[in-house]
């Protein structure tokens, strides 16, 4: 095995999705995309595959071409460890907008702060600040 990655399978959105986590999170860029050109099965410039990196955490998506009854869920999430106050009220407001919150931010005990929830793309998110050691 050579490496695991994270696999997101959007329907019609996965460039907007990227070009907006890259634009969220520092130290993040596109890495490739390879889009659906005429006569191939999926909607012409649409994505055939791509790849994305956040703060050094490969992703991989596509658009797929078959519409499914189904989305992305809570049981998994995408997991991000602030380092400041300022950093993870960053994060919430803007992977919140468009979305909902499943446990809005606070402190639950287990951190100073912690925010779950869910983008306007339907990608679960969790936000964590630590308690200080």
């Amino acid at each position: 095995m050579k490496k695991v990655s994270p696999f997101l399978m959007f329907q019609g959105n996965a460039e907007e999705a990227m070009n907006y986590y890259v634009s969220v999170i520092e130290d993040s860029e596109i890495t490739s995309i390879t889009r659906y050109g005429s006569n191939q099965p999926g909607t012409e410039g649409s994505v055939m595959h791509a790849t994305f990196s956040l703060k050094g955490q490969t992703f991989m998506c596509i658009d797929s071409n078959v519409k499914h009854d189904f989305n992305f869920t809570p049981s998994f999430s995408i997991y991000l460890t602030c380092e400041s106050e300022a950093e993870i009220e960053k994060l919430y407001a803007a992977l919140i907008e468009g979305g909902g919150a499943m446990m809005p931010l606070g402190n639950y005990g287990f951190s100073r702060k912690f925010g779950w929830i869910a983008d306007k793309f339907g990608v679960s998110w969790q936000l964590d600040l630590p308690n200080e050691a």
